[in-house]
């Protein structure tokens, strides 16, 4: 890694847009994530849950 000057401001606008995503979290609409079903499948670090849309509209999330 070089250290001139625009490396370094490139670094710390790379470091502040990853802290930046961090800070805040992603907002997502259940009907987009959905899309008109009652149950979608999610994977995460090599598992797989089980998002389901109850007949109360809650959510449960099962692995």
């Amino acid at each position: 890694m070089s250290n001139s000057p625009d490396a370094f401001a490139e670094r710390s606008r790379t470091d502040w847009k990853h802290e930046e995503a961090r800070s805040e979290p992603r907002h997502v609409q259940s009907r987009d994530l959905f899309e008109g079903r009652t149950e979608i499948c999610i994977e995460h670090e090599g598992a797989v849950y089980r998002l389901k849309i109850t007949r109360q509209g809650k959510l449960i999330l099962n692995k």
